[in-house]
């Protein structure tokens, strides 16, 4: 098995937003803020080559927005989803699978694209499956008022109207080993319903892409929550069952939207679950 990290591009978000009931004084330690109260934000996706499958987890924003759209998210760098992986000798077409944590914009938008055209949208990967899970397949697609605009349609519908949609089959139980892609997927709910935590066996350790149940190193002390999550009082119990096993069994944490620490690992202390080491690609990934 071969792993890679695949920059599908940087934006910023409200600091408030992504931290929720914390204080500025307490989260701009680690995120600093700048002058409009934005923090560096990254949506780094993970490529696994494991024998004839290569597996995208996660795509990003894409492209396929308007200008206005992605006005609200002041993206910056040069980083995007193509270049990454032809970095490492990969194009589109070379993806048979798309693991989706979640369905939020940010996570799958780069899954569809525009036709030919410009007249309908398609999926950008037109030789892989995608999976999601069914409960949160039926979240994302009749969504609440609160996270509506979160579940955009045209990022959502074209995988299921072009026959490409697979779902992973619920075993039961937070966590499980699944039978359709060769690791662990921990179901979790605060962030948003049955949201996907892959874990990977990698190098005789844990690799844990982490999605939003811990979206930033800075997000680590246990009520440091986002705004953005539908149910914070499960994501606290949730986040801290995880963290404390984390630190047990000594886990590599993917940090899919962290700008600046990209791979971590966890110790316990007195003051609970806190940052151990921070490692970068290079150091992991060769």
């Amino acid at each position: 098995m071969k792993l890679y990290p695949i920059e599908a591009g940087n934006f910023k978000l409200d600091g408030g937003a992504m931290f929720g009931v914390v204080p500025k004084s307490l989260w701009n330690k680690t995120n600093p803020a700048d002058e409009n109260n934005m923090i560096d934000i990254a949506a780094t996706c993970l490529l696994i080559e494991d024998g004839e499958r290569l597996i995208l987890v996660d795509t990003g924003m894409g492209d396929k927005q308007s200008e206005k759209f992605f006005g609200y998210y002041y993206l910056w760098g040069n980083d995007n989803l193509d270049r990454s992986l032809q970095k490492y000798g990969f194009t589109r077409d070379d993806i048979t699978d798309v693991f989706m944590t979640h369905l939020h914009f940010d996570h799958c938008g780069g899954s569809v694209k525009w036709n030919k055209d410009r007249t309908g949208y398609e999926p950008a990967f037109k030789n892989a499956r995608f999976w999601s899970n069914e409960e949160h397949w039926e979240w994302a697609t009749k969504p609440n008022a609160r996270e509506k605009a979160s579940f955009l349609k045209e990022n959502i519908l074209p995988m299921q109207e072009s026959g490409q949609l697979n779902f992973i089959k619920r075993q039961g139980g937070a966590f499980q080993e699944s039978s359709e892609l060769d690791f662990g997927i921990l179901f979790v709910d605060g962030h948003t319903d049955k949201q996907m935590i892959p874990h990977i066996k990698y190098q005789g350790r844990t690799l844990v892409f982490m999605a939003d149940l811990l979206p930033t190193a800075g997000h680590l002390p246990l009520p440091f929550v986002m705004g953005y999550d539908t149910r914070p009082l499960l994501t606290l119990p949730e986040k801290q069952a995880f963290l404390e096993r984390a630190a047990r069994e000594d886990y590599l944490l993917f940090l899919e939207h962290d700008a600046h620490n990209k791979v971590i690992s966890v110790k316990e202390t007195e003051k609970g679950i806190r940052l151990n080491e921070i490692y970068k690609f290079d150091e992991l990934f060769n």
